[in-house]
């Protein structure tokens, strides 16, 4: 049944979905990676696909940038489609001397300044975290798959354009591996309505040079790594099921 943000039928949905933040960039991984797709949606051009790859049903859709609107589209596939295994697939600013562009992250949790978690929580800090067996099943993919990938933590900001560069420093000292604006809040409601969430993410640039980032080809390239990686975890995680 349609939702206010998505025109889709019942059954349109896979139970385990892709959620990259650009509806363009969902609509290249279905034509990249699935076999059998349709466009299920594209309510305010957030377009959504459903396909097969390699005999197991996926779907894959674009969540917009930011914790608000990609809780938006999570809170309706969770509770109105059925979808149980959410898995973001985007890029990251990579933070301290270890991040590497084009390097691919698996957030096992996530800090945030966004206040949303604390809403869910009675006003007490919640820890974001992944789900393990997602996780397990990703860092088990990458490396049958030859994938130098490192797991740990990212933070979830609430703005892009910081107003004090100097957080950046405070992450570096508490082990952030980067920083993008979604994976807290997704953690959080996976949490809050029994689903199960990973975010998986390539390190397009550096948040103390911003002079370092990937070129859209570059991107391009490195995006097809990250999704192959995700969709072979969700392979794995499935044959555990």
């Amino acid at each position: 049944m349609p939702t206010p943000h998505i025109s889709a039928p019942k059954g349109a949905f896979a139970e385990a979905i892709l959620l990259p933040g650009d509806p363009l960039r969902a609509k290249w991984i279905a034509e990249t990676f699935l076999d059998g797709y349709e466009e299920v949606t594209s309510v305010r051009n957030m377009l959504g696909f459903t396909g097969e790859h390699h005999g197991m049903p996926v779907s894959v859709m674009g969540t917009g940038m930011g914790i608000p609107s990609a809780s938006i589209y999570a809170t309706e596939l969770i509770r109105v489609y059925g979808v149980r295994r959410l898995m973001r697939v985007g890029s990251c600013g990579g933070v301290g001397p270890a991040a590497v562009l084009g390097e691919v992250l698996i957030a096992t949790g996530a800090s945030t300044d966004s206040g949303v978690n604390r809403q869910r929580f009675g006003g007490m800090d919640f820890a974001a975290v992944a789900d393990f067996g997602l996780a397990r099943a990703a860092v088990e993919a990458a490396e049958a798959r030859g994938t130098a990938v490192r797991t740990g933590l990212i933070h979830s900001g609430d703005l892009f354009y910081v107003a004090d560069p100097g957080i950046y420093d405070t992450l570096e000292k508490m082990g952030v591996m980067a920083v993008e604006n979604e994976a807290a809040g997704l953690y959080g409601l996976a949490a809050e309505l029994g689903a199960r969430a990973l975010t998986v993410a390539t390190i397009a640039g550096l948040v103390h040079d911003r002079s370092k980032a990937m070129t859209p080809e570059e991107r391009q390239t490195t995006h097809r790594e990250l999704v192959e990686t995700a969709l072979a975890g969700l392979h794995r995680d499935l044959e555990r099921a």
